[in-house]
């Protein structure tokens, strides 16, 4: 017998897994004992997305919540890995990749290092500029006329309206600066451009707090929630400002509460995935946004990340229903953490009708920022004084681009400045 079992052991040392069929039952029996199956409570690699999927917790009503966890998720990142129990050994930072399947392996997909999100708006100026500066060049061009009689002046102020600025801003804007042009007599192109920029600069109001309330609040992180209809860049927006913050050296878990878009999900996973971020989500279509987000906050608070971004579904403002469900979103998540903020994302280019919807979901969550997604595109830069009337909250980011990198914190006076071309 001892004869027959070093035989059989020589063959499976040879022969590797072709020879499985030849160790008596006994052995066989043993090795599958000691190695977890797919119904021992070990993650089956590939399962339930790019790098596998865990139990989150019920998700309750609207079906079971996963958590995925990208694929060698802190190997070639910096940023602070987020160990947890019981995670397979491939999603464990520095696991090698021939520890799972060749399938697991060949999914795998590089972490990117996202740059620090200070100074960007600087470094995408160019592109505000190119979009804006015909906006300030007709501006410039009716102020430094040898002549500003009041059709001039009414030419200026129908030029900042047709800028999405908004008819009282506007107004406001011509008397303040009418008065400036002939107390001080300015005529000379660098004095009319400075009393322009310092009135521009004054009705965004440089006061406002545009910063980002990101922070954790002991051991309970902070929670953004990003509102907005479709087709404004929402789901995208909150996968750059997850990358922004990973590239100030935060921990970002993301929620995909919009359940009622197919896409949304694997859009906001692709995103993760490339800076190693972790993404709650429904394994169920239409499942209860409200029971994805308040998932993924209590996973946040096990796993003592920084900041929850938590999307959601893309609404119209005038479907009733939907709104109220936004409602009870934050509702159900005030009840483990603070909603720190509310960002309402909208489309720089739809103009007085952005400034509608805004209006609308202000009334069921109270709005705490604004961004403005498309700006470097046909968008009129008055968008954002008149959106910042209406609702008397700051615009906080601006997107200038389809890269992953063109979200940057709003700067009144840079922002100006593009748009002048100084």
């Amino acid at each position: 017998m001892e004869h027959d079992l070093i035989i059989a052991a020589v063959i499976v040392l040879v022969g590797g897994g072709g020879a499985a069929a030849l160790v008596p039952p006994i052995l066989r029996s043993r090795r599958k004992k000691g190695a977890p199956g797919p119904q021992s409570g070990g993650a089956q690699p590939g399962a339930g997305g790019p790098g596998g999927s865990e139990q989150a917790g019920s998700g309750g009503p609207g079906g079971t919540t996963t958590l995925e966890r990208p694929p060698g998720a802190g190997t070639a990142s910096t940023a602070p890995a987020l160990d947890q129990p019981g995670v397979p050994a491939l999603d464990q930072p520095g696991a090698s990749p021939a520890a799972g399947t060749g399938a697991s392996a060949a999914r795998l997909v590089p972490v990117d290092q996202p740059p620090p999100s200070a100074g960007r708006l600087v470094r995408l100026r160019g592109r505000l500029a190119r979009s804006q500066s015909a906006f300030g060049a007709a501006l410039l061009s009716l102020l430094s006329a040898d002549r500003l009689d009041d059709a001039a002046w009414e030419e200026i102020e129908d030029t900042l309206i047709t800028a999405d600025m908004g008819v009282g801003p506007a107004r406001q804007l011509v008397e303040h600066l009418r008065t400036e042009v002939k107390v001080t007599g300015a005529r000379d192109p660098a004095a009319v451009k400075a009393l322009l920029r310092a009135d521009l600069i004054a009705q965004i109001n440089p006061e406002m707090d545009r910063s980002l309330h990101t922070h954790p609040h002991g051991d309970r992180p902070a929670v953004v929630l990003v509102v907005g209809v479709n087709g404004t860049g929402k789901t995208t927006a909150c996968g750059k400002l997850a990358r922004a913050l990973i590239g100030d050296g935060r921990t970002v878990l993301l929620g995909a509460a919009d359940t009622f878009r197919a896409a949304a999900a694997d859009q906001l996973a692709t995103w993760a995935e490339r800076v190693g971020a972790e993404v709650v989500r429904s394994d169920v279509e239409g499942a209860d946004p409200a029971s994805v987000a308040f998932d993924a906050v209590n996973r946040g608070i096990e796993r003592g990340v920084d900041t929850v971004i938590v999307d959601t579904a893309g609404r119209l403002h005038t479907k009733t229903g939907l709104m109220d469900e936004l409602g009870k979103i934050k509702r159900v998540i005030s009840k483990h953490a603070t909603v720190d903020e509310v960002l309402l994302v909208l489309d720089a280019t739809t103009g007085q009708n952005g400034l509608r919807q805004a209006r609308v979901f202000a009334e069921v969550v109270n709005v705490t920022g604004i961004v403005l997604t498309k700006l470097d595109g046909t968008a009129k830069g008055g968008i954002v004084i008149g959106v910042q009337r209406e609702l008397g909250v700051p615009v906080k980011l601006i997107g200038l681009g389809e890269g992953p990198d063109d979200l940057a914190p709003f700067e009144p006076e840079a922002f100006v400045d593009a748009i002048l071309g100084g």
